[in-house]
Parts: C-alpha cells; structure tokens; sequence
C-alpha cells in the first residue's frame, strides 16, 4: 500500500471504559488530518461533552436548542449546527441532552443509520475529505451509529486500572456484535500516557505485550508501538535503541486539553505529533502501513 492509496474515509475512536484517552486521541487524530488534507470534520458524540466543552463551545453545549436532536430526529441541516476549531478543521458539537437523543433513537425507524444518513453522506467527500467521531465510553444507539456510520474504528488504550478488561471488552461487547449486522473494521488500537520503564515488570509493560501479543497485531499495532519479540529480548539486556514504543506523557498534551485547543496548535514541537500523524496515516491508507512505506 502507498501514500497514492488514500481516500476519503470516516473513522470512530471509541472504548467500553472512559480515561483511556479517547477524547485526546480523537481530537489530536482530526486535527493532523485536517493539517494534511486541508479539512476534516470530528463530531463529539460522547454524552458527556469533553471535547466540545473543553474546545470552549459551552454556549453550544447547553444551548436550549439540542442541535444534535435536530439533526438527528427532525432531519435539519447538520451544517447550521457546525462550528470552527481552527483552520480547517470543524466540530459538530455535543449537547447536554445527548441522553435524550439516545432514548428518542431507540423508537425512531432506522434508530441506527441517522448519524449516516443525516450527517456522514451528505458531508464526507463533498466537504470534507475525513470525518472522526468520539464515541461514547458505553453501549446504545449513540455507539451504533458512530460504528454503522464509519465502519472503521480506531481503540485507545491508557495503562490504567482495567486496560486489559477495556480492550477485552470493546472487542466482545462493541465489535464483534456489530459485525453481525454491518462491516466493521478496527484500523489501530493506541496505547498512550506512557511513563514507565520497560524493562522492568510494570502496567507500561503489560499493556505494550498484550497489544502486541495479539492475533491481529501485525494489522492494527502502529508502528510507533509494534514491539518485536528482538525488541523485547534488547529491552531486557538493556541493548535497546529504538524509540520508546506508544504516545509518551508529555504535559505538552494535557495543557494542550486545558487551553482547549490541539496539540498542533499549543506546541508544534512536541514529539509525540508523529504518532498522531502516523495515526493519520493510517485512516487515510484504511490500515497501518509498515515503516517503510508510512509518511508521516
């Protein structure tokens, strides 16, 4: 596969467990497609409103109108509910009545086909070439739509409490029951908020052998964090030069959350932005594309 096999594409970034990042990983993901494709759309559709909040669209957010209800159930134009992040890269936002809409779904003929029908065909191509939606960290009528809309899913993992059971989780409970009625394809799984030594026995570790010990790793394990079992065996004799494997800590991130903007557009030097930008990549591409063909 090569960088001319690109297209446009929509992708859900979601997990059954919420601090995993999700938020993060789909803000940073939007934003450096917009940067190398001149637009891109991200939709908050997590109920609780993390990145339309901290993005700084609180007027949005508790608007007495619920533009996502609008959209979604009375067929407006989801182009009147759209707002600008920065350059090129636009939100529909969340509303505080997401719940709301969620129940209402559960009634209404093709419950779960309206974010496709009402927002993901009419845009993707015609206005915007990538589409990323921030899923809700539980099960429902927001989740299906996101997954039967973009048929493609990206799964953050953080080496909190509970990773195992998150990922374990995602993958019983969210894909493998979608895929009973529609294609779903899981285009990478994405530790971050890494810290910790490798080399010695520690959540870090557990997390990075467990991603890249799975049957499908080779598919969906980023470059920036596919250990080999070499790699493993010159971390534990101390030999090891490579890049530390996943998204690092850097309060870079975390400060870029809480002036509610990008990472790109806090601090363009941080030298997690690769990874983003491999995650990029990958969209684009439909699948992790092996280090020597990557453009990052």
């Amino acid at each position: 596969m090569s960088e001319t096999d690109t297209q446009s594409r929509a992708v859900a970034v979601g997990v059954l467990k919420g601090g995993f990042a999700k938020t993060t990983t789909a803000i940073n993901l939007a934003r450096e497609l917009a940067h190398r494709n001149e637009t891109a759309l991200v939709i908050d559709l997590d109920d609780n409103g993390h990145m339309t909040q901290n993005l700084g669209f609180i007027e949005e957010y508790e608007a007495e109108t619920n533009h996502v209800h609008e959209v979604l159930l009375e067929d407006s134009d989801p182009r009147e509910a759209i707002v600008s992040v920065v350059d090129g890269l636009d939100l529909l936002p969340a509303h505080q009545d997401l719940e709301d809409v969620q129940t209402q779904l559960k009634n209404a003929m093709g419950g779960s086909t309206r974010l496709n029908t009402r927002v993901v065909e009419p845009l993707l191509e015609d206005e915007y070439d990538y589409i990323v939606v921030d899923c809700p960290a539980n099960q429902g009528k927001l989740n299906e739509n996101a997954l039967y809309a973009t048929n493609n899913l990206i799964i953050p993992v953080r080496p909190e409490t509970g990773y195992d059971s998150g990922i374990h989780n995602t993958v019983n409970r969210l894909v493998k029951e979608a895929r009973q009625y529609f294609e779903l394809d899981i285009l990478a799984v994405v530790p971050s908020g890494l810290s910790q030594r490798l080399d010695q026995d520690r959540r870090d570790r557990a997390l990075l052998e467990e991603i890249n010990s799975m049957e499908i790793a080779d598919s969906v394990v980023p470059n920036f964090c596919r250990i080999s079992d070499d790699d493993w065996a010159a971390i534990d004799e101390g030999t090891y030069d490579g890049p530390l494997p996943g998204i690092r800590y850097r309060s870079a991130i975390d400060d870029a959350n809480d002036a509610g903007l990008p990472l790109r557009d806090y601090d363009d030097t941080c030298d997690q932005l690769p990874a983003y930008g491999e995650l990029a990549a990958i969209v684009e591409t439909g699948g992790v594309v092996r280090e020597r063909e990557v453009m990052v």
